[in-house]
């Protein structure tokens, strides 16, 4: 596989639908919302979106659609943004919905039924050839997932997974991960550790381990060295999608040889200025914006402040 740049992108689809309200609801409480909006989504679809456009990577995804209209924004999204689709199409199941709220201070709470996705089989992995990295995540069935990170390990394709949402992951599993990208609350869920964010990372026996931290920024551990990115400083309008924006930027970035640090702070931007933008693939930046971003250099925060959160100080 030496010399290959391609990414390739097996995962969920999703029509999101979302309501904006002043805040999201507590359980069993009713809320009056504003506006509604439908946005093509799937953490799949976002991250291979992010990877074509934010990451300017060839980029190809594997994904399963319903034979429905809700299917039509979904490839039309991911066709305008240069994704090559490896598409399996089920006369069975409707295309996967995610069902959105959006609160004023642009935080959400968001429930998936998966349709079409849950179709996906080992079967369905597309030949690895030219595929330097597969980005995954959990929105797809994990005996999938598995299969389909062990035929890429033994392909000598770099595996990397996403683990969202957050499910216990196999030993065989955590044993073909060669990058593994969790948020706070995934990482204590396979860690086992709350609220020691350096503790949590060491438990965690995967080459690269990356947790996003919000507006804080991320850490990561790789080859035993820790490296440390504080978030680039925006006014956040919708956070849906910017986790994906952040995995699909950095597959990207390291697929066409960025050194680690250096695509660890593109996929930091990325994320921000998709914050500041409805929606989780019409919210995700365009490569020069990116590149924009970067030139600026508007991080928030010191990574001695950051360091210290996590545990590292």
């Amino acid at each position: 596989m030496s010399g290959a740049r391609s990414v390739l992108v097996a995962g969920s689809a999703n029509l999101d639908f979302v309501v904006r309200a002043a805040h999201v609801p507590a359980p069993g409480e009713t809320i009056l919302g504003r506006a509604f909006e439908t946005f093509p989504g799937g953490k799949g679809a976002n991250q291979a979106v992010a990877c074509a456009r934010a990451g300017g990577a060839p980029t190809r995804m594997l994904l399963a659609l319903g034979d429905d209209d809700f299917s039509k924004p979904l490839e039309a999204s991911l066709r305008d943004a240069g994704v090559q689709l490896e598409l399996i199409r089920s006369h069975s199941e409707p295309t996967g919905v995610a069902f959105v709220c959006l609160s004023d201070n642009a935080e959400n709470a968001i429930t998936v039924a998966p349709g079409a996705n849950s179709s996906l089989r080992p079967e369905h992995l597309p030949s690895l050839d030219g595929v330097s990295h597969l980005l995954m995540q959990l929105e797809t069935p994990l005996e999938s997932v598995e299969a389909w990170a062990i035929a890429a390990r033994d392909a000598k394709v770099s595996v990397v997974l996403n683990a969202a949402p957050a499910h216990p992951l196999s030993a065989a599993l955590m044993s073909a991960i060669d990058i593994l990208i969790v948020n706070e609350g995934e990482l204590a869920e396979l860690s086992g550790v709350r609220r020691r964010i350096a503790k949590g990372i060491a438990a965690l026996d995967v080459p690269c381990v990356v947790v996003t931290l919000g507006e804080r920024g991320c850490c990561a551990r790789i080859d035993g060295q820790y490296v440390l990115q504080p978030a680039f400083k925006v006014e956040a309008v919708d956070t849906t999608g910017a986790g994906d924006t952040f995995c699909g930027t950095l597959v990207a970035a390291l697929s066409q040889g960025m050194p680690f640090a250096q695509a660890l702070r593109r996929a930091s931007a990325a994320s921000a200025l998709a914050c500041t933008r409805m929606g989780a693939q019409t919210g995700v930046p365009a490569h020069a914006e990116v590149e924009s971003m970067l030139a600026a250099n508007t991080a928030s925060q010191s990574t001695d402040d950051l360091a210290a959160y996590c545990g590292f100080d």
